[in-house]
């Protein structure tokens, strides 16, 4: 997956996330909670991913 691609993925998965912590809060199911949690943690980790790999692709391109 591309840097791009990883910050798309990672952006969807973050606000997806918020979104399910939000229902399982609002239906009081703190196992909804929970994996929103998990799901927004993985969406920023993805982001941060895509732009490490945009920081790579910086230095290579500069050497």
């Amino acid at each position: 997956m591309g840097s791009t691609a990883d910050k798309v993925a990672g952006k969807s998965n973050e606000i997806a996330g918020k979104v399910r912590q939000g229902v399982g809060d609002a239906v009081d199911n703190k196992e909804m909670e929970a994996k929103g949690e998990v799901q927004e943690a993985k969406g920023k980790a993805q982001q941060a991913k895509g732009e490490a790999k945009d920081a790579v692709k910086n230095v290579v391109d500069k050497a």
